[in-house]
């Protein structure tokens, strides 16, 4: 049941990171790189919710 709850966590906290607030504070004319500044927080924080996932999953196994 704790993974469960792990996992319960971690949705919830990107689903806090990808509401509308903390989106429209990135969302900048600036770019990293050639990149804007929402595109490289959307592909860091989907990246960040794979590995952390997939950490937790394989913990538990």
């Amino acid at each position: 049941m704790r993974q469960g709850q792990r996992l319960l966590f971690v949705a919830v906290l990107f689903a806090v990171l990808l509401n509308y607030p903390l989106l429209a504070a990135v969302d900048r004319p600036t770019r990293v790189a050639g990149v804007p500044v929402l595109y490289l927080y959307l592909l860091l924080l989907w990246l960040a919710l794979i590995l952390l996932t997939a950490w937790l999953v394989r913990k538990a196994t």
